[in-house]
């Protein structure tokens, strides 16, 4: 009984390390390094009748080439609107439009622009570690209460921790040699 609910408190735990640091990576892809990608314009509304719309609901996104990316909208008349929220984001790209695509030219990143998105890349990868060991504090509580009601002798508990402490190591490790590609990613020339 009490190694059934170790093996669910710590697969539980496992899922939910698995989408923290899966969720790290995908803010690591919307942070802009020299190459366009159509990941930058992830977090991007669109104010679309009165209703903010996710930008990639409004329109096709692509990178044809390493510095540009292009957006065409589904609708010729969003045109004004998709241009008006790229200004107003935080991506630092200044669209141009014909009336039918808005391209958006990825300008060579400086030497400091590149420390800067350095030091927001280790601050996301910080609150990814965050979240897993908030996880691991979580799971370390559900132990100690059924360690308290009796249902776990404490060599089972103290066999669990051991085993929640290798599989958060191991998740943060993740982060980490996620995190040492996206540094590299960024201050590659």
């Amino acid at each position: 009984m009490a190694a059934e609910m170790i093996d669910e408190l710590l697969t539980d735990a496992r899922e939910r390390m698995t989408k923290s640091v899966d969720s790290t990576q995908h803010e690591f892809s919307t942070v802009r390094t020299g190459r366009a990608s159509p990941a930058l314009l992830d977090r991007i509304t669109v104010d679309y009748y009165g209703a903010m719309s996710p930008l990639n609901q409004l329109a096709t996104i692509s990178a044809p080439e390493a510095r540009l990316i292009t957006v065409q909208p589904y609708d010729k008349s969003s045109i004004k609107a998709i241009e008006k929220a790229i200004n107003e984001s935080d991506v630092g790209l200044n669209p141009s439009n014909d009336g039918n695509l808005i391209r958006l030219l990825v300008p060579e990143l400086t030497e400091e622009r590149r420390r800067e998105l350095v030091k927001v890349v280790r601050h996301l990868a910080e609150e990814g570690r965050v979240a897993i060991r908030n996880i691991r504090r979580d799971v370390m509580h559900d132990l100690r209460e059924l360690k308290s009601t009796g249902e776990m002798s404490s060599d089972d508990e103290h066999r669990a921790e051991v085993e929640l402490q290798k599989l958060t190591d191991g998740k943060i490790a993740d982060l980490d040699t996620a995190l040492k590609a996206k540094e590299e990613e960024i201050l590659e020339i």
